[in-house]
């Protein structure tokens, strides 16, 4: 494949989960800031790509892709990397906790992140029934006997998936009082392991998440655009 790939992106949001993967893959990409302060992701040049208005975008030589779960299986299944290729039984709780992590806990913690797009009027209640549902489904994780990709030293692309949202709970969803990573030991060993791999140390010096990014992170001072 000869086009070098494009991510647009903006930092610590969902383009950090493909960019994690991209340097995991050693594939030669180049970035394209999506400015969310001016909202450039609402803008008709952003839509064409994106109809949904979200992050990120990749540019392949099949033209833009969106939808983050569908673009790390895209990569993992192009560059043979991060995921067990077709016919090999391991591919099948791959693919179930890609899947899961995309359609389940993915949402939680949008719904969590921004509750004034689900519902109409005080968020409270909402909140509290989403950090419920949340909590649960890091239980889930945790004591799932087949996930053994959580345990395992080399990488995946469920885990490229996974980090991030480990650190937006921490980060974004309300702080200590219903969120803290010692609760989940196996997650935190989880992201204790990732975050020294040289792809992820890579991905978090390109925006500002720095030295603990997933296990005990800090806001991040990316070296252009903002997170939010």
């Amino acid at each position: 494949m000869n086009q070098t790939l494009c991510l647009h992106y903006a930092p610590d949001n969902a383009s950090l989960c493909i960019r994690l993967a991209l340097e995991e893959l050693d594939v030669p990409y180049r970035t394209c800031l999506v400015d969310r302060s001016a909202k450039a992701h609402k803008a008709a040049s952003y839509l064409a790509m994106n109809p949904n208005g979200l992050i990120p975008v990749l540019e392949t030589p099949h033209g833009p892709m969106f939808e983050t779960g569908a673009i790390l299986l895209w990569l993992a299944d192009t560059y043979e990397g991060l995921i067990p290729r077709p016919g090999d039984p391991a591919r099948a709780h791959a693919l179930q906790w890609l899947f899961w992590l995309s359609n389940t806990l993915h949402p939680a913690l949008r719904m969590m992140f921004y509750p004034a797009q689900h519902i109409n009027g005080n968020p409270a209640g909402l909140n509290e029934v989403t950090v419920q549902r949340i909590r649960a489904q890091l239980d889930v994780l945790q004591n799932a006997s087949y996930a053994n990709w959580l345990d395992a030293a080399a990488p995946t692309v469920q885990g490229c998936y996974l980090a991030p949202m480990l650190r937006w709970a921490a980060l974004y969803g309300g702080g200590p009082a219903w969120f803290d990573l010692r609760d989940w030991p196996r997650l935190l060993h989880f992201a204790q392991r990732f975050e020294v791999c040289s792809a992820a140390q890579r991905a978090a010096t390109a925006e500002g998440l720095g030295p603990t990014s997933f296990s005990a992170p800090s806001p991040c001072t990316p070296p252009e655009g903002s997170a939010t």
